[in-house]
């Protein structure tokens, strides 16, 4: 904290800031000292004595108050975050597993992202797009160099990337490939989440995301995902501009598909004039142990989306990369956003990516999750039933019974020290920082295996 305040505020020599942050990550050592367990020991009394802060439970009662009812949080209160832990407004400690949905890949406030973000927001934070200025274009070259693509379209949020390709999709397949006007259509997989705006929940096969906000948006189709016979013949009508898919399924619980599948799917793609459309924005970012995931299998797609870590957690950035036949098919004022491409938005995506590269954090996720399903496999499966995943996105499968259910599971986990959420009621997902250690993965491991056997 004393670091972040004097970056603000000073204009420190490197040296000085290696000091200060020397004397943090030694306060952070102490304070890790004065752990009990995976609690800190802080009472909710003292805590409210020394700084007047509100308690968790003053906290959810207030939000409940005041805020929309869109979400189910589990009950903890965080106020504060370093590398793979989080801290409750009570002062226990916790091991994040779920990265804030793999945005936190870089670990929570990364000091060379918080740096960029601090000091590009007090020299210019926002031109708006309707002039020039001194960062983007760094930006859109690093970027479109690391990934191999000939442009880029920067937005904020992930979901804003869906829409963005889509749009590209359209307009490539009206103007290039020659579909007859408002006759496009996009192939998607059941089971996609990619999230919640009009254009998603339309392709959308979860009830929870599109029942009772019809009518939905014309031109999408659905059909099984890791299905080849049925994406083949999806592709065969002449007007399907794209197919739409996540390499790796995440909010369908960590659905992995077949080995060969996305080769499989480059190939069809190409056989009918049909633009591949990868979903990197949770799968991406060395999420899954690859730059991206479909470097697992080395293919390309036609067009990728990012977010999440795109900024290591610190800021919404999005981005859309595709080479010059489908992003220059829009023109001046056909798309664009106030905040994308910010220059705040720009050097944090630039320093979040220059992490992941520095401290190789994509061949830490292969060895950390490798070690992580193994254990997993040792669970007793008459409670867990299957264990899947791909570098550090993982899920396990809880049986459910009348005593319990995955959500007893993961408030169980969370009195243990260790925050993980369930998603389509029996799975729970096991996504930490990659910064993490081998020591600090086996910890976890055993806080899991602790937990389950529990139960």
């Amino acid at each position: 904290r004393v670091c972040c305040v004097f970056s603000n505020t000073f204009n420190f020599c490197s040296s000085t800031y290696l000091v200060m942050r020397g004397i943090a990550q030694l306060g952070f050592s102490l304070r890790r000292c004065l752990h009990s367990g995976s609690k800190l020991t802080t009472s909710p009394a003292a805590s409210r004595q020394q700084g007047g802060a509100l308690t968790s439970q003053e906290i959810y009662t207030r939000e409940e108050k005041y805020g929309a009812h869109n979400y189910h949080p589990l009950p903890v209160a965080l106020e504060r975050g370093e590398g793979i832990y989080v801290w409750d407004v009570e002062g226990n400690r916790y091991c994040d597993f779920l990265s804030a949905y793999s945005a936190v890949n870089q670990g929570h406030c990364h000091p060379k992202i918080v740096s960029a973000l601090t000091a590009q927001s007090s020299r210019l934070a926002l031109t708006s797009r309707a002039f020039y200025n001194d960062v983007l274009g760094a930006y859109e070259e690093y970027v479109t160099r690391l990934f191999g693509y000939d442009k880029v379209l920067p937005m904020n949020t992930g979901v804003e990337a869906g829409e963005t390709a889509c749009k590209l999709a359209r307009k490539w397949a009206y103007t290039v490939k020659g579909v007859p006007k408002n006759q496009a259509k996009i192939i998607f997989a059941n089971g996609n989440f990619w999230g919640r705006t009009m254009a998603a929940i339309s392709s959308s096969t979860d009830p929870s995301s599109y029942e009772g906000f019809g009518p939905y948006m014309p031109g999408f189709e659905l059909i099984p995902y890791n299905d080849i016979p049925s994406l083949e013949k999806a592709l065969q009508d002449p007007n399907v501009a794209a197919y739409m898919m996540e390499p790796i399924q995440g909010e369908a619980g960590v659905v992995v598909p077949d080995p060969g599948y996305l080769t499989k799917v480059r190939q069809l793609c190409t056989k009918h004039n049909v633009l591949w459309i990868a979903d990197e924005v949770q799968t991406g970012l060395a999420r899954t142990g690859r730059r991206l995931a479909v470097d697992h299998e080395n293919v390309r797609p036609d067009i990728i989306t990012l977010g999440k870590a795109l900024s290591g957690g610190v800021y919404p950035v999005s981005a859309v990369l595709c080479d010059d036949e489908i992003m220059l098919t829009i023109k001046p004022g056909e798309h664009g956003s106030t905040y994308g491409g910010n220059p705040v938005a720009c050097r944090v995506a630039m320093a979040a990516l220059e992490v992941l590269e520095e401290e190789r954090l994509a061949e830490n996720a292969e060895r950390m999750g490798q070690i992580l399903r193994t254990e997993l496999s040792k669970l007793p499966k008459d409670i867990v039933t299957t264990v899947r995943g791909k570098g550090l996105l993982n899920a396990i499968v809880i049986k459910e019974t009348k005593d319990y259910d995955a959500w007893q599971v993961c408030l169980r986990l969370r009195d243990n020290g260790l925050l993980a959420k369930p998603t389509h009621g029996d799975i729970i997902r096991f996504a930490p920082p990659l910064v993490i250690s081998e020591s600090e993965i086996r910890d976890c491991v055993d806080v899991i295996q602790r937990t389950i056997l529990s139960f």
